[in-house]
């Protein structure tokens, strides 16, 4: 069976990733990016073309694969007169790897339905390292139909690939999943810094409360950099942000709220507005420390 020409917009660590595992898998690609080098490291490797316009991309591509980073910038790459919309064939079908606001989602869903092409909602979990070797956790849901015409190729890149239902509920599975592990990384980051102002040490309240059922992997990581100083969860304060602020939209939307996710948001925008954006989400600690009434 002849493979499906794979378009895929968003070359990042995570999507770069994803494409050098395609590549490897034998498909051909049209790729696009603002990142020049990005794209002529991925045409260099073989088996793929550079788009200039995602209209061009999307004419020429039987599945079109999204790796961006918000909601405002899916939208603008489907709705431009330049986009996706424009250019999407009939029976094609578009995966949105990101995370994105769900009402969106559906909206683009049923705008490329009018053009007879499909939408997957897909969200990833696990890490670019994983995407490069094709182990990713994949929350995809979208119509069953269309979902199994793509689940081949979404088994190249993930190794637990799920179906969560109705279009959008990949996208609010995630929100749901970012909202409990961010939320449990700026708590614990917190209790650090509180244990360093009161004097209790650190490295013994980890070691009291890993004992207990409050030990996870998001401890780990907290005490990896409050306590030794090491930076290695791989989520920046920045994207955590932007996915509690979504959680809360996504709150609001269903008609109710949640006060939780409002004060991690809130606490999540101050340290990004003290420049701290780039950093991963545990170096939250540095905020809350320096942190006075």
């Amino acid at each position: 069976m002849t493979k499906p020409i794979i378009g895929f917009i968003g070359l990042g660590l995570m999507g770069g990733n994803m494409v050098e595992n395609l590549q490897k898998h034998g498909f051909q690609l049209n790729v696009l990016d603002r990142n020049k080098e990005a794209v002529a490291k991925v045409v260099a490797r073989g088996n793929a073309t550079a788009s200039s316009t995602a209209k061009e991309l999307a004419e020429n591509s039987d599945i079109v694969m999204l790796a961006l980073t918000t909601s405002e910038v899916v939208e603008m790459v489907v709705y431009a007169d330049d986009g996706i919309l424009a250019g999407i064939k009939e029976d094609a079908v578009l995966i949105d790897f990101g995370t994105s606001i769900p009402a969106s989602t559906r909206k683009i869903g049923a705008d490329l339905a009018s053009k007879g092409a499909g939408m997957i909602d897909a969200p990833l979990g696990r890490t670019p390292t994983h995407a490069k070797d094709g182990l990713l956790n994949i929350m995809a849901s979208g119509d069953l139909e269309t979902f199994n015409k793509v689940k081949p190729i979404l088994e190249q890149q993930g190794e637990n690939v799920f179906h969560l239902g109705a279009l959008g509920a990949g996208h609010t599975t995630k929100l749901i999943n970012n909202f409990i592990g961010m939320t449990t990384v700026t708590a614990m980051s917190q209790a650090f810094a509180v244990a360093d102002k009161a004097g209790v040490d650190r490295q013994q309240l980890f070691d009291i409360m890993s004992t207990g059922p409050s030990n996870s992997p998001f401890m780990g990581f907290c005490k990896n950099y409050a306590v030794d100083g090491v930076s290695d969860l791989g989520f920046s304060i920045a994207n955590a942000n932007k996915d509690l602020g979504y959680f809360v939209e996504m709150v609001k939307d269903l008609g109710t709220v949640s006060q939780i996710a409002e004060g991690t948001s809130a606490n999540l925008k101050a340290a990004v507005s003290a420049d701290m954006g780039n950093g991963n989400v545990p170096e939250i600690y540095d905020y809350f420390l320096k942190l006075e009434k």
